[in-house]
């Protein structure tokens, strides 16, 4: 628990210093007065680094935890309640197995902030950073509903599915970019290093060397004159593309324009769809109307012009049209996510659904990077292939003509 440093008098009025431990500052002015002492002051007892006692003053800025370690402890919340324990006991027992003094402290403010009689989804909204929106929204509905477990054992399987494609993406796209690396410095290696001292040998020879040859070695020279000056410019490139991309007007046309690539387009589609229906799938199976969980689903939506469409299609549901209907309108959301909503809707199986073209919209995304992987890993192979064959025909002409000219 963290300590407190606190003031206070006793009832024949003389000061009283001293330490205690408590889960929060209120609690600890309780504890005070139960043992007859009216409390002047109540101070946190900072950490020895800024990062852990910003993360102590309970401001929300206590460092996000991973994934990984949130998965586990809404399992870990949702096992320990659907076995009958109560809130206040399963903080315990978590805050006794947490893995992390970051981990600990954070589950000892939200413990702190139930006993002072918030609910558990008001305790989640002060650490923003950690607990999204959607999982605010989730925990408050079973909350409501009286679902809790249910409800984070599915937020558990969400948070656990999402972190699973997120590494098939990364899996599928490190090697491209490690064969990308290597490639490039393979190349520079080549061109700066290489070529100069091999073709330099032929030029002492008074040789005329082959065109090919000139050419090679005039953009050797020319790499050696800028290579400094065309890093400078690609890390410029990189922080300016960076901080033009914070402009909301050009990061909307960004997105749009990445939405119309042949291949990228469709990926996008397909990740930001089965997002969308995993989290309506989770909110409307939980017991949130259809209308509040498209708003709260709005967050999900990373690409501006489909969050776009999707805050019209709320619009659209709340002047009473179908959600079907309201997201097949902008015709930016997949067909097959539209017919299998609209036959949600007709059977009055939504969450089931949702869930269903979630699943395929998964799918449909690991077929394209597995697609879009076999074609651009042996592309980069050939043209990596293509330029150390130009190297090398470029270093073994001369060689083939000063043999004719000894013949």
């Amino acid at each position: 628990m963290p300590g407190y440093r606190y003031t206070a008098y006793d009832i024949d009025g003389r000061e009283q210093r001293g330490v205690l431990e408590s889960d929060s500052p209120r609690l600890a002015r309780s504890q005070l007065r139960n043992q007859g002492l009216f409390p002047l002051d109540v101070t946190l007892i900072e950490a020895a680094n800024d990062a852990d006692a910003g993360a102590r003053r309970g401001t929300g800025r206590s460092g996000k935890l991973g994934t990984a370690d949130l998965a586990r402890i809404t399992r870990q919340l949702a096992t320990l309640l659907g076995a009958g324990l109560t809130v206040e006991q399963t903080f315990d027992a978590l805050i006794e197995q947490a893995e992390s003094d970051k981990e600990r402290q954070l589950l000892a403010r939200l413990r702190g902030s139930v006993l002072e009689g918030n609910s558990l989804g008001k305790a989640l909204a002060a650490y923003p950073e950690t607990f999204s929106d959607l999982y605010q929204t989730l925990v408050s509905a079973g909350e409501a509903s009286g679902k809790l477990p249910d409800v984070l054992l599915r937020l558990a399987d969400h948070v656990e599915s999402q972190q699973a494609m997120r590494q098939k993406l990364l899996v599928a796209l490190i090697y491209p970019a490690i064969v990308l690396v290597v490639c490039a410095l393979v190349v520079g290696g080549l061109m700066i290093y290489v070529v100069p001292q091999v073709v330099g040998v032929f030029e002492t020879t008074k040789q005329t060397l082959p065109w090919f040859t000139r050419a090679l070695l005039a953009a050797s020279r020319f790499l050696q004159a800028t290579g400094a000056i065309w890093l400078v410019v690609a890390l410029a490139g990189f922080f300016s593309a960076r901080a033009v991309l914070k402009r909301p007007h050009l990061r909307r046309r960004w997105h749009a324009w990445l939405l119309s690539l042949p291949v990228i387009g469709k990926t996008i589609r397909a990740q930001q769809s089965s997002q969308l229906a995993a989290t309506l799938s989770i909110l409307v199976g939980s017991g949130v109307p259809v209308l509040s969980a498209l708003s709260a689903s709005v967050g999900v939506v990373t690409n501006l012009p489909m969050r776009d469409a999707l805050e019209r299609a709320a619009l659209n549901v709340r002047e009473g049209a179908g959600l079907s209907q309201a997201i097949g309108q902008s015709k930016r959301f997949p067909p097959v996510l539209v017919h299998l909503i609209a036959s949600g809707e007709a059977s009055g199986k939504l969450p089931q659904t949702l869930a269903t073209a979630a699943n395929q919209q998964q799918r449909d995304i690991e077929i394209r990077m597995a697609a879009l992987a076999a074609m651009v890993e042996p592309a980069m192979i050939l043209f990596m292939g293509a330029i150390v064959l130009a190297i090398v025909l470029a270093v073994l002409l001369p060689i083939f003509e000063l043999n004719q000219l000894v013949k």
